[in-house]
């Protein structure tokens, strides 16, 4: 069972779940927190091999990308949470469209912040460097590097540092666990660019997003279910960025939904 904790609304009845990226943990959500709470019960987890889910699964030589999914719907099955709204950063955007596919229905809206919707060539060529150099430097120089190349600008520093931090705790041994995982992901990918999601979806993205901004933006021409929302002066981990505006605009659109 993953690590996970709930915050109860007295009223409210409907469920936003929190998934996080590669490298992070619950934590990368704090400044979300206050405000999605005072609306609607949140549950927050932490995914396979990170934060204080690691302990879980030290055993498990590899991972299976369906298989994080579906910890995270065992987890809501655990607690009785039928339905939810969906919220993802990066990495944890490609998570919730795998619960889409594996369990459709249970989303009743998707917000992707920071979608990563495809590799592109400079994708590809990080994730073909890391593979090639995993065994010959330490895996906190390609994280590192990934985190500029991802977080170039001085203005998201913030961001960066902690980026970097939670992969800090992340460990190697998982790091090349979900390293392993990238091809399945990129094939996982493709499918998702041709089908829809079955619930509405928001796509917020950073204005200094240089790497994914583009590519959702065309994509969002092609799916009708689908909007986008660029946010002022922020990069690619937005919720981090400018937690208010990020916040704010999820909120109204969950709210929209729920009408």
């Amino acid at each position: 069972m993953l690590y996970h904790k709930t915050f109860l609304h007295k009223e409210s009845q409907a469920w936003v779940v929190f998934i996080h990226g590669a490298g992070g943990s619950n934590v990368v959500w704090f400044r979300q927190l206050r405000d999605f709470k005072k609306h609607f019960n949140v549950l927050l987890v932490d995914l396979r091999g990170h934060g204080k889910s690691k302990k879980e699964y030290t055993q498990e030589e590899i991972y299976k990308f369906d298989e994080i999914a579906l910890d995270v719907v065992r987890t809501m099955d655990h607690l009785k949470i039928g339905k939810a709204h969906f919220v993802g950063i990066s990495l944890g955007c490609i998570v919730i469209r795998a619960m889409d596919k594996l369990a459709p229905g249970r989303a009743e809206s998707i917000i992707l912040g920071g979608a990563i919707i495809q590799f592109n060539s400079r994708m590809n060529a990080l994730v073909s460097t890391a593979k090639l150099l995993q065994s010959i430097i330490p895996y906190m120089w390609l994280y590192k590097i990934n985190a500029w190349i991802l977080i170039p600008y001085k203005k998201d520093i913030d961001s960066r540092k902690l980026f970097i931090r939670e992969a800090i705790r992340l460990g190697e041994r998982e790091f090349k666990k979900w390293l392993c995982m990238s091809t399945e992901i990129k094939d996982s990918l493709q499918e998702y660019i041709i089908k829809e999601a079955s619930a509405p979806v928001l796509y917020l993205m950073g204005d200094r997003d240089h790497m994914f901004l583009p590519m959702v933006s065309n994509l969002v021409k092609k799916h009708f279910n689908s909007k986008l929302e660029v946010i002022s002066n922020s990069g690619h981990v937005c919720n981090i960025d400018q937690p208010d505006a990020f916040n704010e605009r999820s909120i109204l659109f969950i709210k929209s939904i729920a009408k």
